[in-house]
């Protein structure tokens, strides 16, 4: 790699921290088979990503409530439980973002995030507030994989896009990101993330 990187950016969602809505329901509807078509359904992914690109639970709920009224509990309890959805941090992963901001690297974050969720998770995972800033999608009205986000986070943290790389769990966020004139790696895994950034100059220890 040629590129001088100056800026990483981190993703936080599976990369920093796990998230699995699963976990609280699959205690809430223990079939699998209905848990399965109440996502597909019900409390979809894309119904989810709103509330990321800034719409409330209120609204959500409301909204999912009038299509369904006999799952009113079921889909309260998304919001409810959400703190169930994130049980840990990826202390690997963690750990070499705190290396790199510990050595004077200038480092932040750029996440699709609901923005009262993502002030619970700040609380939770103090690790989150280590970053020079971050970019919360629910606070700005868009979300990855829009290059609109990752212009915005540019501007706001005065980034040169050849001299950032952006670290994410989501190919068509890495893509989006690339589109934006930014370096990207896709994250697997801690060991495979140390060996990407070195590629690109960044040693993390």
């Amino acid at each position: 790699m040629t590129a001088s990187i100056h800026h990483i950016v981190f993703d936080i969602g599976k990369v920093l921290i796990h998230y699995d809505p699963n976990i609280p329901y699959s205690r809430l509807i223990p079939d699998a088979a209905e848990r399965k078509w109440f996502f597909d359904n019900v409390c979809t992914h894309d119904w989810n990503v709103e509330q990321d690109r800034g719409r409330t639970w209120a609204d959500a709920e409301a909204l999912l409530i009038e299509a369904h009224p006999t799952r009113e509990e079921h889909i309260r309890a998304f919001r409810k439980y959400w703190h169930e959805m994130v049980p840990h941090a990826y202390e690997d992963s963690v750990a070499i973002m705190e290396a790199l901001i510990a050595e004077g690297r200038d480092v932040t974050m750029l996440t699709n995030f609901a923005s009262d969720t993502f002030r619970e998770a700040q609380k939770r995972f103090s690790f989150l507030t280590k970053p020079r800033g971050v970019t919360v999608s629910g606070d700005v009205g868009l979300i990855k994989p829009d290059i609109a986000i990752y212009e915005t986070h540019t501007r706001s943290f005065s980034l040169e896009p050849a001299a950032t790389i952006f670290v994410d769990d989501a190919p068509a966020n890495v893509e989006g990101a690339r589109a934006a004139g930014w370096n990207a790696v896709l994250f697997t895994g801690a060991d495979k993330l140390r060996s990407d950034l070195a590629d690109y100059g960044v040693r993390a220890r």
